[in-house]
């Protein structure tokens, strides 16, 4: 089970899907009778049966008991769950959070599930939609690009200044000696000593010594040493700000990255498994970017690792936390107090002139809004746990009635252009053109042309170099009243196409001039240019044309560049 109740002293103890574990006392709520029923319901919301399934999410659900019981204790309540009423809920959820509200009805609805002891009014009520919804909070704004420039900035140069400063302090701590040899003062000495022991405490340094703490202390030239050997929570914070700007990855999988995460697959890919808290463990190939950042951080938190103990040593992110007159080693958590004494130090301001707020999950929606799409696998989200809605509320900026008119335009295009791909092209296999003028007025209804327009089609007066053009200043691949600029191959897809059996001879040229282009040309290529004409030129024209037409035609083909009207970019000798 995931999650198991104890009795005595009441205690649920949960093992969450990240292997993780948490045993949560809860025996000195008030109403004891309530508060082992609402641990009962806790239990049976644990993953995967609910959402409970981190740490964080039972102390949420651990503080709506604690109002609950505290509220009921308030009003001389002492039974269990069983004896709630209607009304007493009804007024405990009327003096609190909308939060609190839907923690305790989904505690009570698992609690009934499971055991079907509440009131029938109490059950009947706790289906019904909530007294009050949780606000909708507004979505994080991506950040200007002169911020998010600004932001990349400042880490880059935190980043390369703590480096080289390190790289320079390891050559001189290599130059050094023992400082019980060579004395403590020179720095050197100093550095040769962190550099082999770690970063000592001041104790530590004075016992290794022989000598007083205020010799050692006197100028705090240790402390200093050791920043320049070992990240300080200030560098750490910069490699995970910029592994952020450049992965993209939820912030609470890169807070919670461990070494175990990183799965090298050559010098420059890695695939990084992270937990997300809503839908747990994923993995991302890292983009290039990200591959380096995270390679610098490796090396430069390597002497750190080398001397911290486990469990902290197997965490990403360590970083040296000095004080008066200890020396901290281990994994940090970047809370959002830490987040905004460095932004503070850094000086980072926003296009508002004030300090920037750096928002960990509004780094994960500016990179999502940045980023290049011309990779794009053909999913309707950026995320697959997202929904539509969901990440056009988060990950897309609110456009102006302009910029929604443009993408209304660019919408009705594409459609335009998607119901012009499936229509069936019209061909007319009739040798006959009478038979053919009788055929084609039927088949050109949903066009809309004349009898004039008709006669001039069937005639050949309406001829372009593959088909016949129901109307060439219609606008469809140029502007509107100028003569159509396409390609000669794009009259294939094109709803204003009508093929007779005179363009068999340019159709037959125009399939040799791609067989010849697919030879010189790499196979992904090819098909993102030429394929979905091949595709209706193969599959949906040639065949609809008599063999002896055709088998008349091939004689006309000589399989030669000149035979096309082509640009000289599109040669293909």
């Amino acid at each position: 089970m995931p999650a198991t109740v104890v009795a005595e002293p009441l205690t649920v103890d949960f093992v969450f899907s990240d292997a993780t574990r948490r045993a949560l006392r809860l025996d000195y709520l008030p109403c004891p009778r309530l508060a082992a029923d609402l641990a009962a319901g806790l239990a049976s919301l644990t993953h995967p049966h609910g959402e409970v399934d981190s740490e964080a999410t039972v102390l949420h659900y651990r503080m709506a008991m604690l109002q609950l019981s505290r509220f009921l204790q308030g009003v001389g309540f002492t039974g269990g769950a069983g004896e709630l009423t209607r009304a007493r809920l009804v007024e405990f959820w009327l003096g609190h959070q909308p939060a609190v509200e839907g923690r305790t009805r989904a505690l009570l609805r698992a609690l009934d599930a499971d055991t079907g002891v509440l009131r029938p009014q109490v059950r009947e009520y706790l289906a019904g939609a909530p007294l009050r919804r949780q606000p909708r909070g507004e979505p994080f704004q991506p950040y200007s690009g002169e911020e998010w420039n600004r932001l990349k900035r400042s880490c880059e140069d935190i980043i390369e200044h703590a480096f080289a400063t390190q790289q320079a302090a390891i050559t001189a701590g290599r130059a050094g000696q023992d400082p019980r040899i060579g004395g403590w003062s020179p720095m050197n000495n100093r550095l040769w000593l962190l550099l082999h022991r770690g970063p000592l405490t001041l104790a530590e340094i004075v016992d290794y010594l022989g000598r007083s703490r205020s010799c050692v202390w006197s100028d705090g030239s240790h402390v200093e040493a050791a920043r320049q050997l070992f990240p300080t929570t200030r560098v750490a914070l910069a490699y995970r700000l910029l592994l952020g700007v450049t992965s993209g990855i939820v912030p609470d999988g890169l807070d919670d990255l461990g070494m175990h995460d990183i799965d090298w697959a050559g010098d420059t890919t890695i695939l990084l498994d992270y937990v997300k808290g809503r839908t747990r463990r994923e993995s991302l190939n890292l983009p290039a970017a990200a591959v380096r950042v995270l390679r610098r951080w490796l090396e430069h938190s390597a002497l750190l690792r080398q001397f911290t103990a486990e469990p902290e040593r197997s965490s990403l992110w360590l970083a040296y936390q000095p004080t008066a007159r200890t020396a901290a080693k281990l994994g940090v958590r970047f809370k959002q107090k830490t987040v905004l004494r460095w932004v503070a130090a850094q000086q980072l301001r926003g296009d508002d002139g004030h300090l920037l707020r750096v928002h960990k999950h509004r780094i994960r929606t500016t990179f999502e809004y940045r980023r290049d799409k011309s990779a794009w696998t053909g999913r309707t989200t950026i995320d697959p746990n997202h929904s539509a809605r969901v990440e056009g509320d988060h990950y897309l900026s609110q456009p102006t009635p302009a910029q929604q008119d443009a993408l209304e335009a660019v919408i009705e295009e594409a459609q335009g252009d998607l119901v012009g791909k499936a229509r069936t092209p019209l061909v007319l296999s009739a040798e006959d053109v009478e038979q053919a003028a009788t055929e084609l007025p039927k088949r050109l209804a949903g066009l809309e042309l004349t009898d004039a327009v008709v006669v001039e089609l069937v005639g050949g007066h309406r001829d372009v170099f593959t088909a016949a053009c129901g109307d060439q200043l219609a606008g469809l691949h140029g502007p509107a009243g100028k003569p159509c600029p396409a390609r000669p191959w794009v009259c294939l897809l094109c709803p204003l196409a009508v093929f007779a059996p005179r363009h068999a001879p340019n159709l037959l040229r125009l399939r040799a001039f791609f067989a010849r282009q697919f030879r010189q040309m790499p196979v992904t290529q090819f098909m993102a240019v030429f394929g979905p004409y091949v595709q209706r030129l193969d599959a949906d024209i040639l065949p609809r044309f008599a063999p002896v037409v055709l088998a008349a035609a091939m004689n006309e083909v000589s399989d030669r560049d000149d035979e096309l009207p082509l640009r000289p970019e599109e040669s293909s000798s």
